[in-house]
């Protein structure tokens, strides 16, 4: 058997997982409070994975009251060794056309109404987010990606916006003034947070649509982008398929980057005054190093 473990955290449009056998429901309860959905874990040709629906069956949340600190507890909590995000975003670029898929790179961080850490008053820890996704799971994804047939872009800096409004115009043109190439309103903070709970991370972002700054495009709108969503959300099916054909073969090593030691030199608060009850609540996420 495999020794990969996948959480796949499925965005618009991905509210399951097709072909998983000998599906088991994890519904469970973090110190964090309950995640978007019940778990669902099973096996893709023999690769463990376990899918979580960010925002719900039925997409009943949006993006800021996703509660991504339980999601990211719990996929931590049930062994994942590694997060794949699939999610939905907008092009910022000409040559970024609806149904190509993008492998962020780096992301920036433009929301505001949600927390963003599992640290805080009591246990105080600074993590690096240079390099925010881990490279060999982009790499492979990437790879599942162009297998299945789909147009595969190798790097991209994604917006993440608040929302849940699209854009303004003058927001669209700034943000490619910036250098942003996709945009989006669910990556962040889960991208700060996996990072965090040592868990390597990668996004698979998919076009659905140009956001609103071409003239010559109808604006962004959701009717107008559910036909593209439809063909990027049977390609992530292919593409998940895929990446388990090859993970099957390989044996999981340490993600390269150093991630799930990323917390060795991260926590600051010494050990005499760190709060006893942020400890306990961190026993999943950072139970290595406390």
């Amino acid at each position: 058997m495999s020794d990969w473990k996948i959480g796949v955290i499925g965005g618009s449009g991905l509210y399951d997982l097709e072909g998983l056998e000998g599906v088991e429901q994890i519904a469970l309860e973090t110190p964090w409070g309950t995640p978007s959905e019940v778990l669902l874990s099973g096996r893709l040709d023999g690769v463990e994975f376990v899918f979580l629906s960010r925002h719900g069956r039925g997409h009943r949340l949006p993006p800021s009251q996703v509660p991504y600190r339980a999601n990211i507890d719990a996929l931590k909590r049930v062994g994942c060794t590694d997060i794949l995000s699939v999610s939905a975003c907008g092009s910022l670029r000409d040559d970024y056309a609806p149904g190509d898929f993008v492998l962020v790179d780096q992301f920036i961080d433009r929301t505001f109404a949600r927390e963003k850490s599992f640290f805080g008053p009591g246990l105080v820890a600074h993590v690096s987010m240079a390099d925010p996704v881990c490279a060999r799971l982009s790499a492979l994804a990437g790879d599942a990606a162009r297998q299945s047939g789909v147009t595969v872009h190798a790097r991209g800096t994604y917006l993440a916006m608040e929302g849940p409004q699209f854009s303004s115009r003058a927001e669209s043109h700034m943000y490619r003034q910036w250098g942003c190439d996709v945009i989006g309103m669910t990556n962040m903070p889960e991208a700060k947070l996996a990072r965090e709970a040592e868990l390597p991370y990668a996004t698979l972002a998919m076009v659905t649509d140009y956001d609103c700054w071409r003239e010559d495009e109808a604006v962004v709108e959701v009717t107008n982008v559910l036909e593209v969503m439809a063909r990027n959300t049977a390609a992530a099916r292919r593409t998940l398929s895929a990446l388990a054909d090859r993970l099957k073969s390989l044996s999981r090593t340490p993600s390269p980057s150093g991630i799930e030691t990323c917390l060795d030199h991260a926590l600051i608060t010494a050990p005499s005054v760190r709060d006893p009850a942020c400890v306990a609540k961190l026993d999943a996420v950072a139970g290595r190093v406390l």
